[in-house]
């Protein structure tokens, strides 16, 4: 069975999020972009793992499904942990999704967390003991469970973060190394940047969103051709099993906040060239540069941009569905225009990734506004223009040409649907 499964977000327990990400809001949303699978999120937070278990069932398989809601939207027990540590001279600072298959295993991960840290203080709770020791406890309470370093490569919180990561998966969790068959790339990195690094061609590569809030679910996501169960998609991931695992969803990595490196404040922006020509000093204000995610896969990889792995499991960049059509309509994205034309788009054609991925052209050609069409084909053939990320600023995506670049009329708008 083909299915789209996003295994990380947060829930609204967590810091800087939307109020609404709760299981009822995440499967509606979930409807409206065809994912057939979503993380939890932030199962080690008290509050939220009793609503959890309020109100999720499981199905058997060791996923579960909404009780009072239709079957089609699946979840799988997901939490996200954060170790702050030092280890040899260096403050880490490092991001672990845990995955579980039943609510007895999560209890009990709960408990041996508990008096280890404040698991009420965030669904993100932070551990002060290394992130081998976190495998060493997840994995002792059940060998069923699989964790994943998250968002590898972000600056500060991640393995390989220029700021408070590892130059390896070993340097990392060490003894516990064997024990770590996967990475996810974040938005700012996409596969063939990791490819560049030959110690991860054993790995395999995940996507998911991190999402704060419930439209941004599936901005990256995983594709699996197999039975719908916690047992074969972990073995898949672990196996790297491309006939199961068929392909990643990928933001543009240029359009992740870290991407380049700079400084916000002072509106620097520099690709690791320039960075390097200014031996890492801000040209402005004169202080450290936040380095960006491709300057450290440059730092080191061992591999010319470019190379592909043979058994590298694909992967598809997509822009998502909302601000195609608010580029379209030369307005905002969360303007009521465009969610208006949005919500028609999915009423008229089922879900975001059918429209992404799968429709014909010409078939939504037939019903769907030209110039909304014309931003989809573009996208899919990658002919984008953007100015990447840096230091915490999402980067800016220009799908139309100069030439286009004129607004469109009210009337034009009103005339689209």
């Amino acid at each position: 069975m083909k299915f789209i499964a996003d295994l990380h977000l947060h829930s609204k327990y967590s810091r800087a999020t939307a109020r609404d990400m709760e299981v009822e809001t995440l499967a509606k949303w979930a409807r409206m972009k065809g994912i057939g699978l979503l993380g939890t999120g932030d199962f080690t937070h008290p509050t939220y793992f009793a609503e959890l278990k309020q109100k999720l069932q499981p199905e058997g398989n060791g996923l579960f499904t909404l009780k009072k809601d239709k079957k089609d939207v699946h979840f799988i027990l997901s939490g996200e942990v954060n170790n702050i540590f030092h280890q040899k001279g260096k403050l880490r600072k490092i991001h672990t999704i845990i995955l579980a298959p039943s609510f007895e295993i999560v209890e009990k991960i709960n408990l041996s967390l508990l008096s280890l840290g404040n698991l009420h203080s965030d669904g993100r709770p932070i551990f002060t003991f290394p992130a081998k020791e976190l495998v060493k406890i997840v994995l002792g309470v059940s060998e069923e469970c699989f964790l994943v370093p998250a968002h590898a490569w972000t600056p500060w919180f991640s393995i390989f973060g220029a700021n408070s990561g590892f130059d390896s998966i070993e340097e990392c969790f060490e003894e516990e190394s064997k024990h770590i068959s996967s990475i996810e790339t974040g938005l700012s990195s996409d596969p063939a940047m990791n490819w560049r690094l030959s110690k991860l061609d054993k790995i395999t590569l995940i996507s998911n969103s991190d999402a704060h809030s419930p439209s941004k679910i599936g901005r990256e996501a995983n594709v699996f051709d197999c039975e719908f169960s916690y047992d074969e998609i972990i073995g898949a991931i672990k196996t790297k099993d491309k006939k199961k695992f068929l392909f990643t969803i990928e933001f543009f990595p240029e359009e992740g906040k870290y991407h380049f490196d700079g400084h916000r404040n002072c509106g620097v922006l520099l690709s690791p060239e320039e960075t390097r020509k200014n031996k890492g000093i801000c040209p402005v204000c004169g202080r450290k540069l936040t380095v960006g995610v491709m300057n450290r896969v440059e730092s080191l990889a061992d591999r010319p941009a470019g190379f592909v792995p043979e058994n590298a499991i694909p992967y598809k960049n997509l822009v998502p569905l909302v601000e195609i059509i608010a580029e379209a309509l030369g307005q905002g994205p969360d303007t009521k225009g465009v969610q208006t034309a949005y919500e028609q788009m999915i009423n008229q054609f089922g879900s975001e990734f059918r429209i992404l991925l799968d429709l014909e052209l010409e078939e939504l050609a037939a019903s769907a506004p030209t110039r909304i069409v014309e931003g989809i084909r573009i996208m899919r053939e990658g002919k984008l223009s953007i100015v990447p990320g840096h230091d915490g600023v999402y980067g800016k995506i220009q799908i139309f040409g100069q030439e286009e670049e004129q607004k469109v009329s009210d009337q034009e708008q009103m005339d689209l649907f």
